[in-house]
């Protein structure tokens, strides 16, 4: 079982709970196309985002397998939202998680993203004692696969045509990170 302490803090950021107040920002970002391009979801409206924020604000510890930690990421010096963070516990039995996050694209390019997933695989491996960590994502969006990529993370498997999204078949890359690997990353740092 993992309840962080929230807010967590990185060199740049604060990851902390969703609120209700986050409605505007995640109607606002979650509602471009080109941010949900390779998510399963469609461009939010008021209501998927009502929907999406009630479920985040409740999502702030991993108490049983299945359970899903999603967190804000926000400059801390600021307060400015740049994106969201998730990790699930998908099997306790194989002490296995998977890491997933969407960034805010006017903030982009500027590592946000990779240092709140970093976070993430710290409370995954260090925290909750998970044995092995997944990133899984639609095989054509590279950014995202950078971002496993400069976690440390190895490409898998890519799985042909795997997933039925938005009207066509679609790849599905498989990223994985154990924590022998992130041991050895950190005794490195």
């Amino acid at each position: 079982m993992l309840v962080p302490d929230l807010p967590l803090r990185t060199d740049r950021l604060l990851l902390r709970a969703f609120t209700p107040d986050d409605l505007a920002v995640i109607r606002d970002y979650r509602g471009r196309p080109e941010v949900t391009r390779f998510l399963y979801h469609e461009p939010y409206d008021d209501a998927a985002a009502r929907a999406a924020v009630d479920r985040m604000v409740r999502r702030t510890g991993l108490r049983a397998p299945g359970d899903v930690l999603n967190l804000a990421l926000v400059v801390a010096e600021t307060g400015e939202f740049v994106g969201d963070v998730l990790l699930s516990w998908t099997s306790g039995e194989h002490r296995q998680g998977e890491i997933g996050y969407v960034a805010h694209p006017d903030h982009t390019g500027r590592g946000y993203v990779t240092e709140g997933a970093r976070e993430l695989l710290r409370l995954g491996f260090e925290g909750l004692g998970l044995h092995r960590i997944v990133g899984r994502l639609d095989a054509r969006n590279t950014a995202s696969a950078r971002v496993l990529e400069r976690l440390g993370m190895r490409r898998e498997a890519l799985l042909r045509e795997n997933e039925f999204v938005k009207g066509e078949w679609t790849d599905e890359a498989v990223y994985a990170l154990l924590d022998r690997e992130w041991r050895a990353q950190r005794a490195e740092a």
